[in-house]
């Protein structure tokens, strides 16, 4: 059975969702560099990373990104009817990741517009990518709209 998601006419501006969260592992961040060939130094190398800004390796913003569509997409409810990812806009990296650090993300319905085929239309969401902290003031550290394509009613 297909699961139930919601379509366009259903979604409105500004109804919240909160994502389920994901810790940041090392193996992600190995991973990562060899599927990005992003191999910079304060990913990898412990030492020099010490030495850093950051005083620890930090994962790739763009790793933490890639994530966050995936665990909007995963795990977070009520889902939504898809068509496409249209890009990004007004993206923001905000804060480090470092290995161990858990995230996860709030999505925000924005904007809402037509699109030329009566099947679909456009959603804005409002994403903030944002990581535990032990006093629960959790921070922002990745925020900014994605432009979705969402399926409609026949």
């Amino acid at each position: 059975m297909a699961e139930e998601r919601l379509l366009w006419e259903e979604l409105n501006e500004g109804d919240t969702a909160v994502s389920a969260g994901r810790t940041i592992t090392e193996t992600d961040v190995v991973n990562f560099c060899g599927l990005s060939g992003d191999f910079n130094w304060f990913h990898v190398d412990k030492v020099a990373a010490e030495e850093s800004v950051f005083g620890q390796r930090v994962a790739h913003g763009m790793l933490v990104a890639s994530i966050a569509t995936g665990l909007q997409v995963g795990s977070m409810e009520p889902k939504i009817a898809t068509a496409a990812f249209m890009g990004l806009k007004e993206w923001q990296f905000r804060g480090a990741v470092f290995f161990g650090d858990t995230i996860y993300v709030k999505r925000t319905i924005g904007e809402k517009s037509e699109h030329k085929n009566p099947a679909q239309g456009f959603v804005v969401y409002d994403i903030e990518v944002l990581k535990k902290v032990a006093d629960g003031d959790d921070k922002v550290v990745q925020k900014g709209q994605w432009n979705m394509l969402i399926r409609r009613k026949q």
